[in-house]
C-alpha cells in the first residue's frame, strides 16, 4: 500500500456548546481518492475545515506526512499542503479570473512548482476564454472550476474537495468528474466529500460514511456499493 499522507485520529469538533464531529477517525494513502460520503448535515463539512484548520478540533489529531497540523492557523496548514476548496467555492467576484488564480499562486511544501496559470488552462480549458471575466459573472459551474484551479495553483499535496458537484447542472457535474478523474490519473491526493455515491463509484478508491458526525463505514467503494443496509441507512440509496 502507498504512503500515508493524511491522518484524522479521534477528532471531536464543536460549534460552541454543540459537538458536530464525535471521535472521528480515518487516513488517506499517497495518490488516492478518498470519498467522504453523508447525508446533509452529517458533518462532512466540518470535517474538511477542521483538516483544513478552518475550524479547530477540540480534542484528537491530525497530521499530515506524520507532522502535527491540528491547531495549527489555516494558512499555515495551506503552506503545509493541505488544499481547500469549500462547498461555497469562495472565489473573488470583484477580481477576473485570471487574477483570482494569480492572486493563489504558491509553492508547495517542499519548493513544488508544478502549477502555472497555463497548466490550470490546461486542465481546465473552460476557463481561458473567460480569463478576463469577472469572477461574479461566472456561472455555478464555472466558479466551481476556478476554485479548483485556484487551490492547484498552490501546489497541493492533499486536495479536498467539498461537495464540488452539489447545485451543478449535468453537464457540469460530468465535466467536474472528469477533472477529478484527470487529477487521480495525475497521482493527486483527493479526499471528496459528497452526498451522491454515484458520482463517487467511478472516482474514488475508499469510502467513509459519516452519519451524526461519526464514521459508520470505513471500506472500499466496491464495498460500499455492496453493502445495501449501510446504503439504506444513511445515504438514502
Amino acid at each position: 500500500m502507498s504512503p500515508q499522507v493524511l491522518k484524522v485520529d479521534q477528532v471531536n469538533v464543536f460549534y460552541g456548546t454543540s459537538q458536530a464531529l464525535f471521535n472521528l477517525s480515518f487516513d488517506v494513502h499517497k495518490g488516492e481518492t478518498l470519498a467522504l460520503l453523508g447525508r446533509n448535515g452529517a458533518g462532512k463539512s466540518t470535517t474538511m475545515k477542521s483538516v483544513a484548520g478552518v475550524i479547530a478540533a477540540k480534542s484528537g489529531h491530525i497530521t499530515l506526512h506524520n507532522q502535527a497540523i491540528t491547531g495549527r492557523p489555516a494558512h499555515l496548514i495551506a503552506r503545509a499542503g493541505i488544499g481547500y476548496v469549500p462547498e461555497d467555492r469562495q472565489i473573488f467576484p470583484d477580481l477576473t479570473v485570471e487574477e483570482n488564480l494569480d492572486i493563489a499562486i504558491k509553492r508547495g511544501a517542499n519548493g513544488e512548482d508544478d502549477w502555472s496559470i497555463e497548466r490550470v488552462y490546461e486542465m481546465l480549458p473552460l476557463l481561458k476564454p473567460l480569463r478576463e471575466r469577472l469572477g461574479g459573472q461566472l456561472s455555478g459551474g464555472e466558479q466551481q472550476m476556478l476554485t479548483v484551479g485556484r487551490s492547484l495553483m498552490g501546489n497541493p499535496d492533499v486536495l479536498l474537495l467539498d461537495e464540488p458537484s452539489e447545485g451543478l447542472a449535468p453537464i457540469m457535474v460530468q465535466k467536474i468528474g472528469d477533472l477529478i478523474q484527470s487529477l487521480r490519473e495525475m497521482g493527486k491526493t483527493i479526499v471528496l466529500a459528497e452526498q451522491n455515491l454515484h458520482f463517487c463509484l467511478g472516482l474514488a478508491d475508499r469510502a467513509v460514511v459519516i452519519d451524526k458526525g461519526t464514521d459508520v463505514f470505513v471500506g472500499t467503494i466496491t464495498e460500499l456499493n455492496d453493502n445495501a443496509d449501510i446504503k439504506q441507512r444513511y445515504l438514502s440509496v
